[in-house]
């Protein structure tokens, strides 16, 4: 098990976006792949089909990624943020078939972006 990190005196967490936008038409399509892409560049990555997770710092970093993502918003569909503590995050379980695979280790060093 790893231990809450702690920078500053803020426990670091986890940012989950979950997601469900249109995919009917080719621009509905064109708004997915550009939400996607941009979350992939601001560095969150893909737990499942539409949801995509970020280790924060703190939780000033993670309001920085919650501001982003409220810009690049589609039009249609639902967005939802939610941030869990590292401790939260580590208690995932998380299962592939009938097989139970550790879920994702947050960094093991600060970087700065």
């Amino acid at each position: 098990m790893t231990k809450n990190i702690i920078f500053g005196g803020f426990r670091s967490l986890w940012t989950v976006v979950l997601f469900d936008l249109p995919t009917e038409t080719k621009s509905d399509r064109h708004r997915y792949a550009r939400f996607r892409k941009n979350l992939l560049a601001d560095g969150f990555v893909m737990l499942q089909y539409s949801v995509y997770a970020r280790h924060c710092a703190s939780d000033e970093n993670a309001e920085v990624h919650c501001k982003r993502i409220k810009k690049i918003l589609p039009p249609k569909g639902e967005v939802r943020i939610l941030k869990i503590t590292e401790k939260q995050f580590e208690r995932m379980h998380v299962y592939h078939g009938t097989k139970r695979i550790p879920a994702e280790q947050a960094p093991k060093q600060l970087s700065l972006l």
